[in-house]
This record gives C-alpha cells, sequence and structure tokens, in this order.
C-alpha cells in the first residue's frame, strides 16, 4: 500500500474534532484510507456504505441505528448522496461530543455539500484526498510513469498502460451516465456532457472562454458553465486564476483551465503512450499541468495560486502566494536546459517576486542570472518548498 502523505494531519484531526470529513474524487482511495486509518484509532469503527442496499437499509431510522453505536467511529462513505443526515450528525455530534465521532467520505466538494457545511459549522474539518502525488510514489516508481498514467490508484498500478487507458475510459463513462446524477445529484444528458469532456481536453492549459465553447457545442453559456462547476465540485478540473493585484497594466483576467489528472486528460485527448506524449502537440500544456497538479497537492489549500500574463505578452506559468503572503513566480519548462523567456524577466519586474524558479523534469539544481533557481520537479517539492514560507 502506498503511504498517503495527508494521513498524519487527518489523524492530527481526529484525536481534535467529531467530525473529519475526506473529500475527493471517486475512485482516488479515499475509502482505503480511511479504514487504514480507522485500524488505529483507539475506539471500534463501523464502516457503511450508502451505495450498499444493505447499509442503507440500517439507516431507515438514522438517528435511532446511529445512536446504537454511539461508542465507535462510524466511517460514512459517499454521504453527499443522502444530505438529510447531516443534521442528524450534528445533533449526535451536540449530545456526546468527543473526537472521532464520524468519517464522513464524499465525492463532492465542500460547496457542492452546502448542507454539511452549514449544518456541521464548528464540528467538521475537511481533508482533499487527491490522486497519488509525484512524492508519494517517487521512491518506487519513475515519475515520466506516474505523468503519463496520473494518479488514480487503479490506473497506476495496472500492469500496463492499455489497462490503465481502459479503467480511465471506463472511470469518465462511469462519471458520465451514472455519477453526475447519482452521486452529485444532478441530471445531464450524457452525450453532451461526454462531447463537452472531449472538447475540454483539448482546451488544457487554455484561457477559458465560455461563449466560444458555448458557439462550439451550440448550449448556452449558463450550461457551459454549470458544466464547468460540476466539473471542478467532482474534483476532476481546476481552474487559475490570473493575478491582477494593483497593477495598473492590462492584464489577462479571465482563468486558465486544467486537467486534475494528467491521465484522465492524456486518455480523453487519445495519448496512446509515451513516445506519443512526447511528439504529441499536446507536450508542453500536459506537462504544464502536471507540474501544476503536483505543486498543488504538495502545498495544498492554504496557498493561492494563480498565472500572469499582460497583453502584450509577459508571463509567469505559475505564480504561488505562500501563507505569509511571499510570492514565488514560476516558469514551467519541459527541458532539462531551459532558457529564460523575456517575457518571464518582464513580469518578475513588475511583480517583484521573493523567489523565482525554473521547473524542469529532472536537472539539477543551481542557480542561474536574476536570483532564477532552476531545479528538476521532484527538488522542487521536497527541498524547494518547504523553504519559501
Amino acid at each position: 500500500m502506498i503511504f498517503r502523505i495527508a494521513t498524519h494531519n487527518i489523524v492530527e484531526d481526529l484525536d481534535l474534532f467529531p467530525v473529519v470529513a475526506i473529500i475527493g474524487s471517486r475512485q482516488v482511495g479515499k475509502t482505503t484510507l480511511a479504514k487504514s486509518i480507522g485500524q488505529h484509532l483507539k475506539k471500534k469503527t463501523l464502516y457503511l456504505d450508502l451505495e450498499s442496499e444493505n447499509d442503507l437499509a440500517k439507516l431507515a431510522s438514522p438517528e435511532t441505528y446511529l445512536s446504537e453505536h454511539f461508542d465507535k467511529c462510524v466511517i460514512i462513505d459517499e454521504v453527499q448522496t443522502m444530505p438529510r443526515l447531516f443534521p442528524i450528525i450534528r445533533s449526535l455530534v451536540d449530545k456526546q461530543r468527543e473526537p472521532a465521532r464520524f468519517i464522513l467520505l464524499g465525492s463532492a466538494s465542500p460547496e457542492l455539500l452546502r448542507n454539511s457545511s452549514e449544518s456541521l459549522a464548528g464540528r467538521i474539518v475537511f481533508h482533499e484526498l487527491s490522486p497519488f502525488s509525484l512524492p508519494e510514489i517517487a521512491h518506487a516508481y519513475p515519475m515520466r510513469e506516474h505523468w503519463l498514467r496520473g494518479g488514480f490508484p487503479d490506473a497506476f498500478l495496472a500492469k500496463n498502460f492499455d489497462v490503465a487507458k481502459r479503467w480511465l475510459e471506463n472511470f469518465t463513462k462511469t462519471f458520465v451516465e451514472r455519477d453526475l446524477r447519482r452521486i452529485i445529484g444532478y441530471e445531464v444528458e450524457p452525450l453532451t456532457m461526454s462531447r463537452f469532456i472531449r472538447m475540454l481536453g483539448h482546451l488544457h492549459g487554455q484561457i477559458l472562454n465560455a461563449a466560444e465553447i458555448s458557439r462550439s457545442m451550440d448550449i448556452s453559456v449558463q450550461s457551459v458553465n454549470k458544466y464547468l462547476y460540476l466539473l471542478e465540485g467532482a474534483f476532476l478540473t481546476q481552474k487559475l486564476e490570473p493575478y491582477f493585484r494593483n497593477l495598473g497594466k492590462r492584464l489577462t483576467k479571465s482563468p486558465k483551465f486544467y486537467f486534475n489528472d494528467s491521465g484522465f486528460h492524456h486518455t480523453l485527448v487519445r495519448i496512446p503512450d509515451l513516445e506519443g506524449l512526447y511528439s504529441s502537440q499536446m507536450l508542453g500544456v500536459s506537462w504544464e499541468g502536471y507540474v501544476i497538479q503536483q505543486i498543488r497537492r504538495v502545498c495544498g489549500d492554504r496557498w493561492n495560486y494563480f498565472f500572469y500574463r499582460t497583453q502584450h505578452g509577459a508571463e509567469i506559468d505559475l505564480l504561488l502566494e505562500t501563507p505569509s503572503g511571499k510570492l514565488a513566480a514560476i516558469e514551467i519548462k519541459y527541458s532539462n536546459a531551459p532558457s529564460v523567456s523575456k517575457g518571464f524577466y518582464l513580469s518578475c519586474e513588475d511583480l517583484n517576486p521573493d523567489f523565482r524558479f525554473i521547473v524542469t523534469p529532472e536537472s539539477e539544481s543551481y542557480l542561474r542570472d536574476s536570483g532564477i533557481r532552476v531545479c528538476g520537479l521532484l527538488h522542487f517539492l521536497l527541498h524547494e518548498i518547504p523553504s519559501l514560507d
């Protein structure tokens, strides 16, 4: 079993909070992690899967049933499918407030789980579990294989990439045909959503323009924005917002779009293997998205993430804002002997960031002109990020 970095913080919070929620995409390993953690708690655990008819039957009278297990840590899987549980959990917690009463597992973001965040305010803490990150697997697996397959456990650990692709194709089909309706609670015409996701595969790393997508798909702008919201709420996609604070320049003010998992993206755009990735026109944006994914997984939601682009083409691929407010400008290059673009220099003159980096696949770490540090991705994740704040 691959050790998940999130484990330590989740265990710490189980000593403090009555309710801990582990949220993340379907099939990302939430159940496996929760059961593993449960084995080391000081109390017994009870696991309920709300996709199981037997477990649903037990909850015909949920308050009565859960009250009978007050002495256990109750793990409830796919909790967003039964929103009426949230006020009941709140009532039970308030009657007997102690740590580790419940571990809730969900495949929808807190924004889509409004009932939980409102009903359980002050009683719950959220942890997002992402697909495997590079630091979690780097001791035993090559970085490029992780980049190709992505971090979904069943795809990453498949015996070859053909099997991984079949798993990812099925994952996409199941998400469109079942999960949006059954897990997230929205009815979307499957063929339209499938076309929409495929189109987005070719917009990975691009500026989002809902009006252009609307015209291409022959659907309303409102539908485009709703579909984007649902995909982000299901942890499949993310937006990178532009940075334009207190600057008088003409700047790009629309977000960029990325898929959260490189393997999922590669399947959508039909990358056949590593050689196919190396020869693909999407090589650069794929690498850029992968680097941003891994940095987000390491830094978490206490950091802020932006890009910077002027109307004249000066650009910073990723601008990190640390919890203390320091800025790190990052140029992402698929080359172990990178050159620095003029636009990166001009952008750094505009913003005067505290740190400047060029992140490559595997180059050695060294300092070059203007205080720019060049380093490989794994080195940046393990050694540079801890020193930024």
